[in-house]
């Protein structure tokens, strides 16, 4: 029998007094969710900050060391899986696409922070010692929130939950996000975010450079310069990300993979799969997908 890779929603999990919320210790979350060390995906954002532990998980089929001090930030939709070596604990957080809705009135505030961006290689980041401690302080005041007999004040635990994203943010902005003028950093925030919305129909990036009202050579070598990467690389990342996604659904034919992102026809797909991944969608799907 092949089975899917699951899909949860935050009402899957017991709450924190609140639907939109889930806070608990990572030991006894990991214990409590077996499943959940296996491939899936859910439909809320996901945080760990891991305090002790080794192993290796999983981010959009990317692979990652996990350690002590680590923290990694998911978005809805994204693949996940663990697999731990030693007995792994920290804080985890699960909120809601509307937890922060009735707090912010900039509905888009979390595109704001570098983790919060889709990429895996974006997501994990490895803390320093002092702002370990200071964001530790930080989970354990939202822990002690939600233990209090009295009703919760969702606006204090919203606001714990920004200072910890500004304390990492602050420490983990890379040198060249530092020096990348803000006219620049506005070109590439609104590029990314273009390619989310059109992958599927545009695929060159002088497509792109028009709506952006650049050269395709200034659009080329803004992503080199500041995101080590070309253009077209990243359009070809997002189109074959989703290929992954979509590959994981046993629902879906190739055939009807390749005609939801637009390709002329299955062979094509295949011969752009295989060239860019070094292995066929069928060979691909057979990795994630356990056969009994």
């Amino acid at each position: 029998m092949k089975s899917n890779i699951p899909v949860y929603d935050i009402q899957n999990f017991s709450a924190y007094k609140n639907d939109g919320i889930l806070v608990n210790r990572f030991g006894h979350y990991a214990r409590q969710h077996q499943h959940l060390h296996n491939a899936h995906r859910h439909s809320f954002y996901h945080l760990v900050f891991f305090t002790k532990g080794s192993g290796k998980q999983q981010i959009d089929f990317k692979a990652f060391d996990v350690s002590p001090n680590m923290i990694y930030f998911m978005i809805p939709g994204q693949v996940h899986s663990w697999d731990f070596e030693t007995e792994p604990d920290g804080y985890l957080i699960n909120f809601s696409t509307s937890y922060f809705s009735a707090l912010l009135l900039k509905q888009e505030y979390l595109d704001k922070f570098n983790f919060f961006s889709g990429r895996p290689e974006e997501q994990v980041l490895l803390l320093d010692n002092v702002t370990s401690e200071k964001i530790t302080l930080i989970f354990e005041d939202i822990l002690k929130e939600g233990e209090t007999a009295t009703a919760i004040n969702d606006d204090l635990v919203r606001v714990l939950l920004l200072r910890i994203f500004i304390e990492v943010a602050r420490t983990t902005l890379s040198k060249d996000h530092q020096e990348l003028n803000p006219y620049n950093h506005t070109i590439l925030k609104n590029f990314q975010q273009l390619i989310e919305q059109n992958f599927t129909k545009l695929r060159l990036p002088k497509q792109y450079a028009e709506l952006l009202y650049i050269t395709p050579n200034h659009l080329n070598a803004l992503c080199n310069d500041f995101l080590a990467t070309s253009a077209g690389k990243l359009i070809r990342d997002r189109i074959l990300l989703e290929a992954k996604r979509l590959l994981i659904n046993l629902d879906l034919r190739v055939s009807e993979i390749a005609e939801k992102l637009n390709f002329e026809d299955q062979s094509y797909f295949v011969k752009f799969f295989k060239k860019y991944e070094g292995t066929t969608p069928d060979k691909f799907r057979k990795q994630y997908i356990t056969i009994s």
